[in-house]
């Protein structure tokens, strides 16, 4: 396995070629072993992962204590190589409830001080606003980070699920690293207008879902039971006749990768990376077992034969499904 290195757009920093995201080793998606998710994260090190991505909101802050842990724990050098990408802005109540965004200048300085305490660190690498905030200007948001990068707080804004208009916005208010955003074989609405509006303006996406919450992944069975606080129990995508139909797309994608003697999720890992030097997908892996996996996709070359039979076999429009519940589908840009 080789760790190439991509750019985050025309002002961010090198990264490696694959992300970490962490979000699964404390929310949404089941319990998960903490000591398992810092070895994992230290492993991810280990092999030259560098960009690790949290949000303030994931677990009530309990994942940027899991990754502060994790870099405190890490041998000097690998700590210094690593870069935090953190999300900020998601509300909710004790009772875990989503209750709206926040992107007020002062609240933007406020969340970003607990940030930097729970990780232990003394600046964040790429600062970003979870979810637009509808009674905030985008300029405002933008505006409330580019004084902490000023600071020395912040060295990168980012952005996170906006449609072009708001990301044209942001870029004319001060330079945008990258715009995260889910990129997946079947989540592929960013083809139409975001992807071509980053690429004209110079910013790079980092792409999460890039197994769709394990539905792709080659691992997710129809049978099998969800618990009440997993995400994916309310999830479209893996209800009913919906789950039925998209795991029926990922035996079609089983057959190209036993032909190239890959994993499923590498075949669907590679798919990604092979759209773009100025994408850089975010793996999900919450074990070593499935990062040693997922980093995989490094070593698999899918040449243009291949991306014709993995379009044929999952079409851009084949999902079955919305990717997020009503509710949420309600708080993103088209």
């Amino acid at each position: 396995m080789t760790m190439h290195t991509r750019s985050l757009g025309t002002t961010g920093p090198q990264v490696s070629a694959l992300g970490l995201g962490c979000m699964g080793m404390t929310a949404l998606y089941g319990d998960a072993d903490p000591s398992e998710s810092i070895a994992t994260v230290h492993a991810a090190l280990e092999a030259g992962v560098t960009l690790l991505d949290t949000g303030d909101f994931y677990g009530m802050g309990s994942n940027e204590l899991l990754i502060g842990e994790a870099l405190r724990t890490t041998p000097p050098a690998r700590r210094e190589q690593a870069l935090t990408s953190v999300k900020f802005g998601a509300l909710r109540d004790p009772a875990g409830n989503w209750t709206g965004y926040d992107g007020r200048p002062a609240a933007v300085k406020n969340f970003a001080a607990y940030s930097l305490q729970r990780l232990g660190v003394d600046h964040i690498d790429v600062y970003r606003l979870a979810r637009l905030d509808p009674a905030v200007p985008i300029e405002e948001t933008v505006g409330a980070v580019a004084e902490l990068v000023e600071q020395g707080y912040v060295r990168h804004i980012g952005l996170s699920e906006v449609g072009a208009d708001t990301i044209r916005r942001a870029a004319a208010t001060a330079p945008i690293t990258d715009l995260q955003i889910e990129y997946s074989l079947i989540s592929r609405g960013i083809e139409r207008a975001v992807l071509p509006t980053t690429r004209e303006l110079g910013i790079a996406i980092t792409a999460y879902g890039v197994l769709s919450r394990g539905l792709i992944s080659g691992h997710f069975t129809a049978d099998r039971q969800l618990p009440a606080t997993d995400f994916r129990a309310h999830a479209p995508r893996f209800q009913g006749e919906n789950l039925r139909h998209n795991l029926d797309l990922v035996e079609e994608l089983r057959k190209i990768a036993e032909h190239k003697g890959v994993s499923v999720a590498q075949i669907a890992i590679a798919w990604v990376l092979a759209q773009g030097r100025d994408i850089v997908p975010l793996v999900g892996a919450r074990t070593r077992e499935r990062l040693a996996e997922s980093l995989g996709a490094l070593d698999v070359t899918l040449d243009a034969a291949d991306l014709a039979a993995i379009e044929r076999a999952v079409p851009a429009t084949a999902a079955a499904g919305d990717r997020y519940p009503a509710a949420q589908m309600a708080h993103l840009e088209p």
